[in-house]
């Protein structure tokens, strides 16, 4: 398994990678929006995409945005293809685009929203702090790619404040994120099921 920064010659595979990412979001049956091969595409040729491979086997795949004139850096659009889950490969992904994201945005914070408790785990153990979104990039154009999300609605209902999506955040300014940390499953379990419980019972209301 190799996982490098993704290059022209991986273009070939954007269009598995949408599909990798919609088949997930039906089985989640939330928090994931939809990527275009274009978009995809876009993001390779720019040199900010991380692609994992399994010989010609697509493997994984996520890839980086900036905003606020680069302060803010988002990892985004974390795939795992079925195959290859449950063997630490999402870990080395989020790993590989951290070491990437700092090296390339040095000054940038460095940000991501889930609602994926595995991610979070990811995430924590890496550095990243839960957040609340207004400490995350205000920038317009960025919230209007949740738009293919199916909680959309629950972000326009509170003003783009919450979601069931948790905001966690890498500042490589703090030493607090040059640190391991324990993760805490209960936590943000709990966490999760509060959103979930305050929104959606909301919603059918």
């Amino acid at each position: 398994m190799k996982i490098v920064i993704a290059n022209k010659t991986h273009i070939k595979y954007a269009e598995i990678i949408c599909k990798t990412i919609k088949d997930s979001a039906k089985v989640r049956g939330t928090g994931i929006a939809e990527r275009t091969p274009e978009y995809i595409t876009k993001k390779i040729n720019n040199g900010n995409a991380i692609i994992a491979l399994d010989g010609d086997n697509f493997a994984g795949f996520c890839y980086i945005e900036t905003w606020d004139n680069k302060k803010f850096v988002v990892n985004s659009g974390l795939i795992v293809h079925p195959y290859f889950r449950n063997q630490g490969l999402a870990k080395r992904i989020k790993k590989k685009i951290l070491e990437y994201s700092k090296e390339k945005y040095p000054k940038a914070k460095i940000f991501g929203i889930t609602t994926g408790l595995a991610v979070l785990k990811i995430n924590y153990e890496l550095g990243y702090q839960p957040v609340t979104f207004s400490e995350l990039t205000s920038v317009e154009a960025f919230w209007n790619g949740c738009k293919t999300c199916s909680n959309y609605d629950v972000l326009m209902r509170t003003d783009k404040k919450m979601c069931l999506c948790t905001g966690m955040l890498y500042n490589p300014q703090h030493k607090k994120n040059n640190k391991k940390h324990k993760y805490n499953s209960k936590a943000l379990s709990r966490l999760k099921k509060i959103k979930q419980a305050l929104f959606l019972n909301k919603n059918k209301k």
